[in-house]
């Protein structure tokens, strides 16, 4: 232990994402690739002046005199992950967290609560993602990051603001952070609409404790039009059908919503697949508008990443609702010469997501889906297009009828 560097260091966590999948994936043999994944650490280390402290399991623990070293060595360790030819096109990736402080160093290696703090750290991102606490942004020059917030993070005892270090050549957008509740200054605000109190209840407990602030609940549409224009929301959770016809009072709420408060997004709830509910809800645009079924709540990270989406101005389509446009036939259709591994690449695309989201949800590289989404615009005679909410638009406008 007495070659590792004291006094003020930052500590590199790397946690490999996925590792159960890979474990119990027969195609793969899971002993190479963590063999792969710690030479391409080791090499990001070796490259950077790192010194590794221990590696358990899918983990590498690592540290360094120089935060700025440390930041290259983690950037470098995702271009190389990214770039490895991994068995069956599988998805390898890792999360990376780095923290700087003074802890102490002993013979059983480094203790205290930096320890902890970049393991809870690395814990709360995911897989191409590249995480800093604030003290190791004080000590940097020159590294564009985006602040994500400020976060409570389980088992550390005060809240961290966490930042994101961005690569013009790696993946930027990443879903919510995991395991971490914002705090209350940096949470996004809801608004809540659900004739059924039970639900209603259950979806605010489950938005607060992913993160959010719920700052109003309504029976009714008229309701939630009086705490939309008092609250302002980043978004309105509305169900479709509401008091007093049980029809589309939330349908027609929620489009009153988009004219009268453009900043606020809005996701309606459906008890039933109702593409056509769907489509008037984005007939003049996609950005900041989601539509999905009930049952999709009681996924509760997929439903918050969703709720999330909106907020931000992206859009959220249930999945089923997505299949019913996309299968429908009509005469010299263009979906006829697209490859079933590209249809449910466009069924992704059009429920929302973006490159790097269909890559994690179908377990190849983000370069595979980059080519699938190439193909698919071609196909149906669409430009490409680096604005995500107006490709999902253009899609949709030209699947309905």
């Amino acid at each position: 232990m007495s070659s590792l560097p004291t006094g003020t260091v930052t500590f590199l966590l790397a946690d490999l994402e996925g590792s159960t999948g890979l474990l119990q994936d027969d195609r793969i043999d899971y002993g190479a690739v963590i063999a792969d994944v710690r030479r391409i650490l080791r090499d990001a280390l070796a490259d950077n002046e790192g010194h590794e402290v221990d590696a358990a399991g899918d983990e590498l623990l690592a540290v360094f005199a120089d935060a700025g070293n440390a930041v290259n060595a983690a950037l470098a360790a995702q271009r190389g992950l990214r770039d490895w030819a991994w068995p069956d096109d599988a998805r390898v990736r890792a999360r990376i967290g780095l923290h700087t402080g003074t802890p102490s160093l002993g013979e059983e290696g480094y203790t205290g609560l930096d320890v902890v703090r970049v393991v809870r750290i690395a814990g709360a991102g995911h897989g191409g993602q590249v995480l800093v606490s604030a003290a190791t942004l004080a000590t940097l020059e020159g590294v564009p990051t985006l602040d994500l917030g400020e976060f409570r993070i389980e088992g550390l005892p005060e809240p961290e603001q966490i930042h994101q270090v961005l690569a013009d050549d790696l993946p930027r957008d990443f879903p919510p952070l995991r395991n971490t509740i914002a705090t209350l200054g940096n949470s996004i605000t809801v608004a809540l609409a659900d004739d059924t109190v039970l639900l209603r209840e259950g979806i605010a407990r489950l938005l607060s404790d992913s993160g959010f602030d719920v700052v109003s609940q309504a029976g009714n549409a008229e309701d939630l039009l009086r705490h939309v224009a008092m609250h302002k929301p980043a978004v309105a959770v509305v169900d479709i059908r509401m008091p007093p016809t049980h029809t589309d009072e939330g349908l027609r709420a929620a489009r009153e919503i988009r004219e009268r408060f453009p900043n606020t997004g809005v996701l309606v709830l459906s008890q039933y697949v109702e593409p056509g509910y769907a489509l008037d809800l984005l007939s003049e645009s996609a950005e900041g508008v989601g539509y999905l079924l009930k049952d999709r709540v009681s996924d509760v990270e997929e439903f918050a990443s969703a709720v999330r989406r909106v907020a931000e101005g992206g859009s959220a389509l249930d999945p089923a609702v997505v299949s019913q446009l996309v299968g429908r036939r009509r005469q010299d259709d263009p979906l006829d010469e697209i490859t079933p591994r590209e249809r449910e690449v466009l069924e992704l695309m059009a429920e929302g997501r973006s490159n790097q989201a269909i890559a994690d949800r179908m377990f190849v590289t983000l370069r595979a889906v980059e080519k699938h989404v190439t193909s698919i615009f071609s196909k149906l005679g669409l430009p490409a297009s680096t604005d995500d909410h107006r490709r999902v638009l253009a899609v949709l406008l030209f699947l309905r009828d």
